[in-house]
């Protein structure tokens, strides 16, 4: 049979199956940019789905995931919790700090930042990760042991803490 004959009510079916996005059962601290994100994306999922046909079931599972992406991003903005930015040269490394970091001959620069910032590739690391939760709460100057234990272990010093 063509898919053209296919019923409204199979293509709904279908579509019901895709499961949801999952959400993390840690506290959904986010910035300040991470919450604009999180609304931008909001918008964009709206926007894509007033203009979204449902006549086939290309369309129809394409509507499916946005309608399933914009629930998860709608539940990610309503248990968003906006952390304040710490101050600029702050003692100690916490949520929302940009850390330069010491690790053997090289220098590099994160920010830690809420789950769905995180872009490890672009320096953005979720405050939930084994690198930011080492970093968490250490000082200026401190020498912090990360990855698994000794000898294979990384030892980073931490060589400024910026707030944003």
């Amino acid at each position: 049979m063509s898919r053209a004959f296919v019923s409204e009510d199979a293509m709904a079916a279908q579509a019901a199956e895709l499961p949801e996005r999952p959400i993390s059962d840690r506290p959904n601290l986010v910035t300040l940019s991470g919450l604009t994100a999180i609304e931008a994306e909001i918008a964009r999922l709206q926007t894509a789905l007033a203009e979204e046909k449902q006549s086939t079931v290309e369309e129809s599972e394409r509507r499916a995931v946005l309608a399933r992406d914009l629930r998860y991003w709608l539940a990610r903005r309503a248990s968003a919790q906006l952390v304040p930015t710490a101050p600029e040269n702050a003692e100690e490394v916490a949520f929302g700090d940009t850390v330069k970091l010491k690790l053997g001959g090289r220098t590099v620069t994160y920010r830690i930042v809420g789950e769905d910032e995180a872009d490890p590739k672009q320096g953005l690391i979720s405050y939930a990760s084994p690198l930011a939760e080492a970093l968490l709460g250490a000082a200026l100057e401190e020498e912090v042991t990360f990855g698994p234990g000794r000898p294979s272990a990384t030892v980073l010093k931490i060589i400024r803490i910026a707030g944003i």
